[in-house]
């Protein structure tokens, strides 16, 4: 292989002299795709995460609905565990008229990434109305 001037390989030029641009976006693509990949990662870790959100607010929902109907707390706490996310935690209180439930998961993800989800409802009870 013949060195021109410059100590670059001549197979590096076209036939006009000019330096070609072969391989570079493949180096390029090499440099973007793992932030492609971390990106696209990112914008589902999200998703399932207010996803997530999302299901407790409606186990807390389902579950202050029981209660206020008279249920006994099992039969509430069982209500929010089918609308809640897998591991979530219930707890169902009475204060005076008002029936509390807060449900509480962790989000998937590694590390930091797994915060601590909630949503808490209040409902009141029917056996107070009337």
């Amino acid at each position: 292989m013949r060195r021109s001037d410059d100590g670059r390989c001549d197979n590096d030029r076209t036939r006009d002299g000019v330096r070609s641009d072969r391989g570079y976006a493949t180096a390029e693509t090499a440099m973007v795709l793992p932030t492609l990949v971390l990106f696209g990662m990112s914008l589902i870790w999200g998703l399932m995460a207010a996803s997530a959100q999302i299901q407790c607010v409606d186990a807390a929902r389902a579950g202050a609905r029981a209660a206020a109907r008279s249920d006994p707390a099992p039969a509430a706490v069982r209500a929010a565990r089918t609308a809640a996310p897998a591991g979530a935690r219930v707890v169902v209180t009475r204060e005076g008229d008002l029936v509390r439930v807060r449900v509480e998961a962790r989000a998937a993800g590694p590390g930091p990434l797994a915060v601590r989800l909630g949503g808490e409802a209040v409902a009141l009870a029917e056996d107070t109305v009337g």
